[in-house]
């Protein structure tokens, strides 16, 4: 049998039976996936037992252990759980206070980090967002000091690239915008899109409905602790005594005698057009009782060492999450959000992938990381520790591969690339592809901003070019109607188990050109660069000192 050029490793793993590799890689996520691990939340024994499997898997590979501390990097957490029947929030006019209703009005989040009382003034800033590049600034002329921002979160009306819309849109770039302007909180309104159309229908239901999530996050519809890191100095949202979000109900009493109404707002934000700012009236009132609790987790790392005495101390990471939502309100009959494809799915590409690498006999130039995190679904959390505190020298890694939820539903035929265009990593993702007679496009949905929704943004955020993956599709075809019925039916939902169908033929295909990607990267002389039209590389310099 004829190889084609391809990198040696691949061309390995093409010679094995593709049923068996398939039948391998499913065998992970029935393990990950199984009721027993009690959808893997973080801090729990199923997450606990998955560690274990993956650090198993890791020594019977043959991997070394990525750090001083063998497979295991600790994660310090804290969990923080808001008492409801101890916390208020209420609206102080004239010395009369108004209460506003938990949940019809408003929601209080443990990310903030009052644990106790405050009153605060409170001063509406559009979108919240300041953009220089854009000539944008809500803060402009604004005195945010010892205040409460009141902001909208829906994407200002800009004309930037998408990914970099995402970034800056994000809750930890908008805080950070905002305590440096010397906010003390934020009240976010996030429903305004639907506003207008749901008052249409009936006004009363738009009082309440919809309502989001205290945290801004999908996952069980139930209230669960909030988790961050324990390190504060790596906590986005650090100094914000305040985080709450507001219904229509809730917005349209803040809005009272400051001279606007939700319904201008919404139409403004339905229009594409500038919000005005102002300061709103008298001043917030929030009692919060906070439990915490300290937690124990891990990022499990192993590695393949490289063979060039030049390159060898370069290292290319490979990661995917391996925490799920746990256990949430019954849907069906069924509480356990087993997490299969989000993300049991990319932790088994990661063993399979070091798996191949390692069987084939093939010694790479670089250093290739293989790694899964803990905490994605609560923040990226432990991926973000790894890029503050790596177990390999920061200045050696030179990009992040990260699997999350690449969804195998059906034939591969076309990659999407996340970040396709920020790096000459998309070069070499293209290469890998055609090796495989794969097509390669950019994301098909940038308003979901997934770039800077999983764990690749922690490595970006530190000036390190990454890349993301998802199955492609053609616009109109039939595997976009599977992938968008599978967001709406199956993501983050119970659902999401081993029951589910899944081509595990295309998942082995996509394993080959992600294995061909790192032996790629890891062999070039080149370290990857970002493009210089790239916004990111503004992060690459700030992490090099310039």
């Amino acid at each position: 049998m004829r190889i084609p050029c391809i990198g040696l490793a691949v061309a390995a793993l093409i010679l094995q039976t593709p049923p068996r590799e398939g039948q391998q890689w499913w065998h992970h996520i029935e393990f990950l996936a199984d009721d027993a691990l009690q959808g893997r939340n973080v801090g729990t024994p199923g997450f606990e037992k998955a560690a274990e499997y993956v650090e198993q898997q890791f020594k019977e590979i043959g991997l070394k252990p990525a750090g001083s501390s063998g497979y295991r990097q600790p994660v310090k957490l804290e969990s923080r759980r808001l008492v409801p029947e101890e916390s208020s929030i209420a609206l102080v006019r004239d010395g009369q206070e108004q209460p506003l209703t938990m949940r019809e009005d408003a929601m209080l989040s443990a990310r903030g980090e009052l644990d106790g009382s405050i009153d605060a003034p409170m001063v509406f800033v559009g979108y919240g967002l300041s953009i220089p590049e854009a000539k944008w600034d809500d803060l402009a002329g604004q005195d945010l000091h010892g205040k409460i921002a009141v902001y909208v979160t829906s994407a200002a009306p800009v004309k930037i690239p998408d990914n970099v819309r995402s970034h800056l849109s994000s809750t930890a770039e908008r805080w950070a915008v905002l305590r440096k302007a010397g906010a003390i909180g934020v009240a976010t309104i996030s429903n305004f899109g639907a506003i207008l159309t749901s008052r249409a229908a009936s006004p009363a239901a738009a009082a309440t409905a919809p309502r989001p999530s205290a945290d801004g996050r999908a996952g069980p519809p139930v209230v669960q602790p909030t988790v961050v890191l324990a390190d504060r100095d790596l906590q986005d949202q650090a100094g914000q005594l305040v985080s709450m979000t507001l219904t229509a109900a809730g917005a349209e009493k803040l809005l009272q005698g400051s001279g606007h109404s939700v319904e201008e707002l919404a139409s403004l934000v339905r229009d594409r057009k500038p919000l005005p700012r102002f300061s709103l009236t008298g001043t917030l009132r929030v009692h919060a009782a906070l439990e915490r609790q300290s937690l124990d987790s891990e990022n499990i790392v192993g590695m393949v060492e490289g063979s060039a005495p030049s390159l060898k101390s370069e290292y290319v990471v490979m990661s995917a999450h391996l925490d799920h939502l746990g256990v949430g309100r019954s849907i069906n009959g069924d509480a356990i959000y087993n997490g299969a494809m989000d993300d049991a799915s990319g932790v088994a590409s990661v063993i399979e992938i070091a798996r191949a690498l390692k069987a084939s006999g093939v010694r790479t130039k670089r250093s290739i990381v293989f790694m899964t995190v803990t905490g994605e679904e609560k923040g990226e959390l432990g991926s973000k520790y790894f890029a503050a505190h790596p177990t390999v020298p920061f200045d050696a890694i030179v990009a992040d591969i990260n699997l999350d939820m690449f969804l195998p539903l059906y034939p591969l035929k076309v990659i999407e690339v996340q970040g396709l265009a920020e790096s000459s990593l998309g070069e070499a993702v293209r290469a890998a592809a055609q090796a495989e007679g794969v097509d390669v496009q950019t994301d098909r949905e940038p308003e979901q901003n997934r770039f800077t929704r999983s764990d690749q943004y922690s490595f970006v955020r530190r000036g390190i070019p990454a890349l993301a993956f998802k199955f492609g599709y053609e616009f109109g075809s039939p595997e976009e109607r599977t992938r968008r019925e599978w967001v709406r039916d199956v993501y983050h939902k119970p659902i999401d188990d081993v029951k589910q169908p899944v081509d595990t033929e295309a998942a082995v295909k996509f394993d080959r050109v992600i294995l061909g990607l790192l032996e790629r990267v890891a062999d070039d002389p080149s370290r990857p660069k970002w493009n210089d039209d790239s916004f990111f590389k503004r992060f690459a310099v700030s992490a090099n000192g310039g």
